[in-house]
């Protein structure tokens, strides 16, 4: 019997072969009909028996592309109307331009975004064939690789609505693109030497130099200079990692002293030269997303320069996913590839500001004239605990969605102040923002402010609540303020949004210990909390149990200068009386800065534990600073022996409902120690107290209320050491543990937990 469907599919279903896939499948059952694009993912209509159409729409899913991502699709019965072959038709469309920041109204519209994907093997396989005729060609993809999220202007996904529109393509390349059996069928970035975009090098001066691009670049940096790499979603600041030179160039020039660089390494092979991996990290690092892997040193890394990762054990390395960056590595081993920018601003990605900017740090810059539409930084990945994990959600994952429960409403969550993301919601998909950065400074907040106008009109989303962080300091929260808008507005505590990122990812039933641990964010007391045992769900919590408050001599200066937390604790652990004893440990202001802290002036109290980390690890250093957020904990993971015994311990005493951890002991004994036996014994003991301590938490919750699922998230959670051990004692007790899988720990799980939170509030008053 001959039927007719119509079939509406939305997902990622555009700029990924689907087309010619649904093309070819059609073909293949000889079915009728015709597929084209549209505002809300693809149309199909197909006409004939009804096992092949049954058939059909079975194989739609198992067997699409493998850069596809199909969310839903709605089938309806139609009349047969005898048409014969099938066929591709052009795309329907609003063309809603995002350059259109002042829509009051946002055209209703369900088609998703592929992110970035690095390039494939039949594309590189291309790059490397002296007889292609892309051979060499840098700007190489198909529909199964290459640009996409940082090219697009419009929707739905066509060349014309890219930053590919100014190139219009040479016969070859129309003849490919318009081959329904050809892979680079509808692929919008598809080009060649002849009509594509192309590569030039320019100095600092911004004068164009003579010869090929690539030599240029090269040659630049085996003669020890930095220079500055167009990609896709922004610029690099690269030089030679074999270097020493170099590389202490670059961390002058950038003002980035202390924090690791990433690199690149050209293959698998080079990565286990200097560094070791298992099965799943060389997954993550030969995925398509490319992520920035953090990997454990080998002896012979030390052949690279020590300062691309200063006293750390780990590198941070990531495999070519242009053909680009695989031409500049073929006669290097490894290259520094970081981020094109001053520390803590956004990184760069118009060619105007790479030179206004970035010529004050590079001597050449390898560019091409492809516009970058919009900025994305790498992503950053490691393993810890049995998985595989995100420190940054950014390039390669961005905007592909994540499952969150539905909602009738459009959410928007503006995150935090650190490590930024925010988060739309529509029905049950959370478009997650690439990284953002800190909002500290006018630069990001305004690229925090344009990529919130960007996702809300490139996914059809209109916020009918608008969520934000509690404290009201917070550039995000007073981003809300200013809007003056009609909608409703719903503050989340920080710690709950990270406790509620974990449930929502996890799907996580019924209430669940949360060990939030962290630096800082805003109490509902007004303290800063952060060392932070909470029961709960994504409607409501109670805080259970936190570490005892500590003031921040001197405010968020503490962050930078330890040593004023090791005075904070010093002082109450041991007694004012006592502190010169310790002044081989302070700054020399000291005596004047604890006399304004008991005074309550510019010393607010803290309960962080990321901050108790930073006031150990001063313990162990006279006058210890920091020049990157997390670093006195980060070395202090790395001086851990195993191999030494004992450990300190919190004292855990209840004070009316709330539990209150103390640390005046554990104090003592640390400085004990950090006399007599040093740093790595105060290390390991230190990690021992806090391990000892969720297991004792959580079992006193479970004895009151039989809880035995156990969230971990918070910044502190990213130390690698401290999770594998936490995770595994908990399990061992009998615990389920979850932690950060698709999310970071950090700070920029804080949207969707906000999401989260505002989700299931709005169905509990339903």
């Amino acid at each position: 019997m001959r039927t007719r469907y119509a079939l509406n599919v939305s997902g990622i279903v555009q700029g990924v072969g689907f087309r010619p896939f649904v093309y070819a499948l059609a073909k293949s059952l000889r079915l009728d009909g015709w597929v084209f694009n549209n505002d809300q993912g693809v149309s199909i209509e197909i006409e004939g028996e009804q096992a092949e159409c049954n058939q059909f729409c079975r194989r739609l899913v198992a067997e699409a592309p493998m850069l596809a991502k199909v969310s839903n699709i709605s089938r309806s019965l139609l009349t047969p109307i005898g048409e014969q072959g099938f066929s591709i038709r052009a795309s329907e469309s609003g063309k809603l331009k995002f350059k259109v920041l002042t829509a009051s109204v946002v055209p209703a519209q369900t088609t998703l975004v592929s992110p970035d994907m690095g390039i494939c093997e039949d594309c590189l396989r291309e790059l490397r064939d002296p007889h292609d005729r892309r051979y060499r060609y840098a700007f190489i993809n198909c529909t199964n690789c290459g640009p996409r999220f940082t090219i697009i202007e419009a929707l739905p996904y066509d060349r014309a609505m890219t930053t590919m529109k100014s190139f219009p393509m040479c016969g070859e390349c129309n003849k490919e693109y318009h081959a329904p059996d050809n892979r680079r069928f509808h692929a919008q970035p598809n080009a060649c030497r002849v009509c594509g975009p192309s590569l030039s090098y320019y100095d600092n001066h911004y004068h164009l130099q003579e010869g090929e691009a690539i030599m240029l670049a090269q040659k630049a940096l085996l003669d020890g200079q930095v220079i500055a790499v167009k990609g896709l979603g922004g610029y690099h600041l690269v030089c030679n990692a074999s270097d020493d030179a170099a590389v202490r160039l670059l961390r002058r020039r950038k003002y980035r002293y202390d924090k690791p660089f990433a690199l690149m390494m050209p293959d698998l092979q080079r990565v286990s030269q200097y560094c070791d991996y298992n099965d799943q990290e060389s997954q993550l690092l030969s995925s398509q997303r490319r992520p920035i892997v953090l990997l454990r040193k080998k002896q012979a890394a030390d052949q690279l320069s020590p300062q691309i990762a200063p006293g750390n054990s780990r590198l941070g390395v990531m495999l070519p996913y242009t053909p680009l960056h695989y031409l500049l590595m073929e006669i290097f081993d490894a290259l520094v590839m970081t981020s094109g920018n001053y520390s803590d601003e956004p990184i760069v990605y118009k060619d105007n500001d790479a030179f206004a900017i970035l010529g004050k740090i590079a001597n050449g810059f390898l560019i091409h004239n492809r516009e970058i539409f919009r900025r994305c930084d790498d992503s950053v990945a490691y393993f810890a605990a049995g998985k595989n994990r995100l420190q940054r959600r950014s390039r390669g994952w961005a905007p592909e969605p994540l499952e969150i429960s539905a909602v009738p409403k459009h959410i928007l969550a503006v995150g935090g102040e650190q490590k930024n993301t925010f988060c739309l919601v529509r029905d049950s998909q959370a478009f997650l923002s690439q990284h953002i950065g800190d909002l500290d400074n006018i630069v990001t907040l305004e690229s925090f402010e344009h990529e919130i106008e960007y996702f809300k009109q490139m996914f059809g989303i209109n916020p009918q609540l608008i969520v934000h962080d509690l404290h009201p300091e917070y550039l995000s929260t007073k981003y809300v303020q200013k809007q003056l808008l009609q909608q409703p507005l719903l503050g989340v505590q920080h710690h709950h949004a990270h406790l509620a990122a974990v449930i929502e990812e996890h799907k996580i039933s019924g209430e669940t210990i949360g060990l939030i641990f962290d630096g800082t964010g805003y109490g509902e007391d007004g303290c800063l909390w952060g060392g932070e045992v909470l029961v709960g769900d994504c409607r409501s919590y109670r805080r259970f149990a936190h570490l005892a408050y500590a003031p921040l001599p001197g405010g968020e200066a503490a962050i930078k200068q330890p040593w004023r937390m090791a005075l904070s604790y010093i002082a109450a652990a041991c007694g004012e009386n006592k502190l010169d004893r310790y002044q081989h440990l302070f700054g020399e202001d000291y005596r004047l800065l604890w006399r304004s802290a008991i005074k309550g002036i510019n010393a607010p109290f803290s309960s962080g534990m990321g901050r108790l980390f930073d006031g150990v690890a001063a313990l162990c250093a006279d006058k210890l600073t920091v020049n990157y957020e997390g670093q006195a904990a980060v070395e202090l993971e790395l001086a851990i022996d195993d191999n030494i015994e004992g450990a300190y311990s919190f004292e855990v005493e209840q004070k009316g409902e709330t539990y209150l951890i103390g640390w005046k002991q554990l104090i003592r004994e640390a400085l004990k120690d950090a006399k007599t036996a040093g740093k790595t014994t105060v290390a390991t003991r230190f990690h021992r107290a806090v391990i000892d301590l969720c297991l004792e938490v959580c079992r006193l919750i479970r004895q009151q209320s039989g809880i035995n699922q156990v969230a971990l998230s918070g910044g502190v959670w990213q130390n690698i050491y401290l999770l594998e051990q936490a995770t595994a004692k908990l399990e061992a007790d009998g615990f389920k543990v979850y932690s950060g899988e698709q999310l970071p720990a950090n700070d920029g799980c804080i949207s969707y937990g906000q999401a989260a939170v505002a989700i299931a509030k709005m169905k509990n008053s339903i």
